[in-house]
């Protein structure tokens, strides 16, 4: 009878228990948008912000490791160039050192062929004139024998010619020597940037291995950190949800949805209120803010009034002003064309005198001689 009586959980049933709690999921989240007051007057999403946060914090961290990356390669490729223009250096250096070495052991200017003729101390061990073959000085009309005349003509010949071979001989081996230390110094320096190289895969390899020990940790931690913080949500959440249920039935059996007036009253005074919970100006009050409007109203009527006033009062001023102005420089014209009618009679008159005294010197140069003219004009200067 009992397992008669046992109830079968079939799939359709278990979707629509899901469906169910999804239903009422999203209610207590709308619930939670709609009665947190909070959220309703300021429009904050708590949790697009903390989901933006977190996302932010993982682009940084990954932003950061990729540089340190960069970072690290940047320096390893520094490393490897400074040890290479070292190397670059040091080889260089040795090189000039062992051809001035070379230079000064096998190539010194006493050992030239042709050192004889550009020899400083040439005179000082020259002998002089010829001192053999029958004569020692042998100059005839001063000229000594000439080249090839000699009794030792041909041993000289013989030993110049023993002496060109043993030059030969020894510019031979002392190219092959040079050679060899140079095959020798090659194979050195061969040997040496080998080793460099495998120093330079050795501290890559140490590199890389610790790289990956770093990311080892770096993942473990990580993994760690979701693992905390997965769980930090779910008690989050759990606190959560009985906060909800809490707030909503504080909500149903408080003041707020019966909208009480007394709730909107404030502890820091009586002409303070909580925004959250006011309802709305009483009539008094509305009547106060109309007879304050009204007072304002003729208040500014008046200031308005007053600056009318003033500004007539200023505009009659500048009427004043500019009448006057006006009047004095009319006056101005006309005592100047009173002044300039004065000058020019003046001058008119004078120039009516000029052309009559002008007139009365012509009548009397023309009337008397040139003579007494003169006699007259010496005695009217004396």
């Amino acid at each position: 009878m009992g397992s008669q009586t046992m109830a079968v959980a079939l799939p359709r049933d278990l979707r629509q228990d899901a469906n169910l709690a999804k239903r009422r999921h999203a209610e207590l989240c709308r619930q939670k948008r709609v009665f947190n007051a909070r959220n309703r007057i300021i429009g904050g999403d708590t949790e697009a912000w903390d989901v933006q946060v977190h996302d932010q914090k993982i682009k940084e961290a990954t932003e950061k490791a990729r540089h340190e990356t960069f970072a690290a390669e940047m320096r390893q490729n520094d490393k490897i160039v400074c040890i290479l223009e070292n190397r670059k250096k040091r080889d260089r250096k040795n090189l000039c050192r062992a051809i001035n070495d070379f230079q000064q052991s096998f190539q010194k200017p006493e050992t030239r062929r042709e050192f004889d003729l550009s020899d400083p101390l040439a005179l000082k061990k020259d002998l002089p004139a010829r001192q053999s073959d029958n004569d020692v000085r042998n100059t005839i009309s001063g000229m000594q024998k000439f080249m090839g005349e000699d009794l030792n003509f041909h041993e000289r010949k013989k030993f110049q010619q023993e002496q060109n071979r043993e030059w030969s001989l020894q510019q031979q081996r002392e190219w092959k020597n040079a050679r060899a230390e140079q095959k020798c110094a090659e194979a050195l320096y061969t040997e040496t940037r080998l080793q460099f190289d495998e120093t330079a895969k050795h501290l890559q390899k140490l590199e890389s291995t610790t790289r990956k020990a770093v990311c080892a940790s770096v993942k473990d931690f990580n993994k760690s950190q979701a693992i905390e913080s997965v769980e930090r949500k779910k008690q989050e959440k759990k606190q959560e949800q009985e906060d909800n249920l809490a707030e909503i039935t504080n909500l149903l059996r408080g003041d707020l949805l019966s909208e009480n007036p007394q709730q909107a009253a404030s502890s820091f005074g009586p002409h303070r209120v909580v925004p959250d919970r006011w309802k709305g100006m009483t009539q008094e009050q509305l009547e106060q803010i109309r007879l304050v409007q009204k007072q304002q109203i003729q208040e500014k009527l008046r200031l308005q009034e007053e600056k009318r006033q003033r500004d007539l009062d200023w505009d009659r001023r500048r009427i004043q002003g500019a009448r006057a102005t006006l009047l004095f420089e009319r006056q101005q014209r006309w005592q100047q064309r009173d002044l300039r009618r004065a000058l020019d009679s003046s001058n008119l008159s004078l120039a009516k005198e000029q052309r009559l005294q002008k007139k009365y010197m012509n009548e009397v140069y023309t009337n008397q001689p040139t003579g007494d003219y003169f006699t007259q004009f010496n005695t009217g200067s004396r």
